[in-house]
């Protein structure tokens, strides 16, 4: 591989995905409503010659963008929704909002869309400079947070024929693999009887109540289950707001989560016996709606080890006015969290690493390491075909995802410099094994391996549709 024209190919559209990343950012749409999210990006692949299908899955805001012929087949995830309660201002280190109680990008997915689709344009450029064989494709992926968007474009078949599936997601650090854990997020309605709360209650039969039972219940469930399961859950109906009548209707949201899907399946049937107790505590009636499910992610050695190899080879520099940037967002990081990390990384980095955490920008790259921390919807392509993930530096080290203070990192210099590195990773990744398509054939012998025989099945239910296609 030519390491330096691909970097030329790269840094000479900088701007161009900038400018697209900064856009998504103030579009800041919640998910499967990303509509001009999707077309600023259907907009530039078209231009660079894809040929782009849309409404995949029968989702509105998917798409799929195609380019080449031939074997292997490597495709790019992509995604652009946005975190509802967190608007925020750009580069401010102080909360401010720009729009009420409005959406904001602080899981970075305006960086992870556009860094993955400047990825397959630079493939797309590489390939039509050395006459390259093979086929990229870029996925435009909705819908991630809270809704598993892939897992129902899994669920329609989107990714078959795919050899390899390529994605990363913004971090603090650069971490050369990513894991997850599977998810289940299940909507639990109680409806019981209304009535007046002073004159006639023994009349009433209180929704409200159920849902704060089964949260009681659930709450003395935790002692009893694995420690690296995880259950939380949000009331979302409270059945009103007058104290004086007894609510007929009350809702909660729950997530459900444990290292593989077999677990969380396990957890979930718990978590429903403790719903139904408490619909019968309280003699109403409970509706148990599977809203969405995410699988464990997968990993693949073969692809972790070019991944690995690839993000040593690609420098970033910082300038002066980058780490003062960073500096200011460090001081508002966690002291906990960063020292967790810390421990992690001297594990593979060792006598550095008190001098590398001691920098505002963790200019460093943790090897594979196989930690299941929160839950991603790449988990369910990755049980079908061999997938890579990895983590780049786009904000200060220590900065919390789903904060303010990543919102507002969002648009700066060292944000872009971390989806570009990003970029290069997955381009030179791709070329790689579109050259020896004998790495290919690793990557799907250490998926069959890891799989063991298993095959995939999704927890969501058959027949059950995504939140926006249910009317």
């Amino acid at each position: 591989m030519d390491r330096n024209l691909l970097c030329g190919l790269v840094d000479e559209k900088q701007d161009i995905f900038a400018e697209i990343s900064d856009k998504i950012w103030e579009y800041a749409e919640p998910a499967f409503y990303e509509k001009k999210s999707m077309e600023v990006q259907v907009q530039c692949l078209e231009k660079e010659g894809f040929q782009v299908s849309k409404n995949i899955a029968d989702i509105p805001t998917a798409f799929k963008a195609s380019y080449g012929s031939g074997k292997p087949v490597i495709a790019f995830l992509g995604e652009y929704d946005a975190l509802p309660m967190l608007s925020q201002k750009a580069d401010s280190t102080v909360k401010e909002e720009l729009a009420e109680a409005g959406f904001g990008h602080g899981c970075g997915h305006h960086l992870l869309g556009t860094g993955s689709m400047q990825a397959a344009v630079a493939v797309k450029d590489y390939m039509e400079k050395t006459k390259l064989r093979g086929t990229v494709v870029y996925f435009g992926c909705p819908a991630e947070e809270g809704e598993a968007g892939k897992a129902f474009m899994v669920k329609e078949h989107a990714f078959e024929g795919c050899d390899i599936c390529l994605t990363w997601h913004p971090f603090s650090f650069n971490v050369c693999s990513m894991s997850s854990l599977a998810n289940a997020r299940i909507r639990y309605t109680f409806t019981g009887v209304s009535s007046h709360a002073a004159t006639s209650p023994h009349l009433g039969r209180s929704a409200l109540d159920a849902v704060e039972l089964m949260n009681v219940g659930c709450n003395y469930l935790r002692e009893h289950i694995p420690p690296d399961c995880r259950i939380h859950y949000a009331i979302t109906n409270t059945g009103g707001t007058a104290p004086n009548v007894i609510p007929a209707k009350a809702e909660v949201l729950y997530a459900i989560r444990a290292p593989k899907m077999s677990d969380t399946a396990e957890l979930c049937r718990r978590v429903n016996k403790v719903a139904r107790g408490a619909a019968e505590m309280t003699e109403t009636e409970v509706e148990t709606d599977i809203h969405c499910a995410y699988a464990d992610l997968i990993q693949n050695k073969a692809l972790n080890r070019l991944v690995y190899q690839n993000m040593n080879d690609f420098e970033i520099l910082y300038t002066h006015e980058e780490y003062e940037y960073a500096r200011r967002f460090r001081a508002m990081s966690d002291e906990n969290e960063i020292a967790r990390t810390k421990a992690l990384a001297a594990g593979f980095i060792g006598e550095k690493a008190e001098e590398a955490f001691s920098s505002p920008i963790a200019n460093f790259v943790i090897p594979p390491v196989n930690i299941k921390q929160g839950s991603n919807d790449v988990g369910d392509v990755s049980q079908c075909i061999p997938t890579a993930c990895f983590s780049a530096v786009c904000y200060a080290m220590g900065t919390s995802p789903h904060s303010w203070q990543a919102v507002a990192q969002g648009k700066s210099s060292l944000a872009h410099k971390g989806m570009f590195f990003a970029a290069r990773v997955l381009a030179a990744t791709a070329i790689q094994i579109m050259e020896e398509p004998r790495l290919a054939e690793d990557a799907r012998a250490d998926f069959i391996k890891t799989m063991a025989g298993k095959t995939y099945e999704s927890l969501i239910p058959k027949g059950i549709k995504p939140a926006i296609l249910r009317g």
